[in-house]
């Protein structure tokens, strides 16, 4: 019985080691959500609309990122600067980052009534996340939201670049310079 007992460690240690050995490096879906979830905080910036709105000429947004579901989830919600925090009254689209398997993907909940779905893929360098629409759920008379593009500058600063398919297929680009707030 004293030899068993003096095995055991040494028998977890041998099935500790083969246990992590069975750990699969992350993805580049994985690394790529890390990356973005690093993004979790307040920021706020200049928006820059091509072509050109007047009524969105001078505007900034403030935009919020949170880690939810045991970090399974990424919520990220856009509202004007200054605007009133009443998403029944003014835009405040919110959007969700997951992994299904080995991709990331994004669910916009669009002002403009639909759900469309993007997949990403990385940049060599990891700092940029690019999204390509996969499809949508809902009506489309409006436009949907289509490409979106985040760019990592550092911790305190990074820019997003959304296109949205206006009726007609025309693309509207926004384009967001953020700081971070908190």
């Amino acid at each position: 019985m004293k030899s068993l007992r003096s095995l055991l460690p040494i028998l977890v240690i041998i099935l500790t080691t083969a246990t992590l050995a069975q750990t699969p490096a992350p993805t580049a879906a994985q690394k790529s959500f890390d990356q973005l979830k690093s993004l979790a905080g307040a920021w706020q910036g200049a928006v820059t609309v091509v072509p050109p709105m007047a009524d969105m000429a001078d505007t900034h947004a403030e935009i919020t990122m949170r880690v939810t579901s045991r970090g399974h989830a990424l919520v990220h919600e856009m509202k004007g600067a200054g605007t009133p925090d009443d998403p029944a009254k003014y835009d405040h689209p919110v959007t969700m980052f997951y992994l299904d398997g080995d991709r990331l993907l994004l669910t916009h909940y669009c002002d403009a009534g639909n759900r469309p779905r993007m997949t990403a893929r990385v940049s060599p360098d990891g700092k940029q996340v690019e999204f390509d629409f996969l499809d949508v759920s809902g009506r489309t008379d409006y436009g949907h939201m289509q490409h979106a593009l985040f760019t990592i500058v550092d911790a305190n600063h990074h820019t997003e670049d959304w296109t949205f398919m206006m009726p007609g297929d025309k693309p509207m680009h926004a384009h967001m310079d953020l700081q971070r707030t908190k």
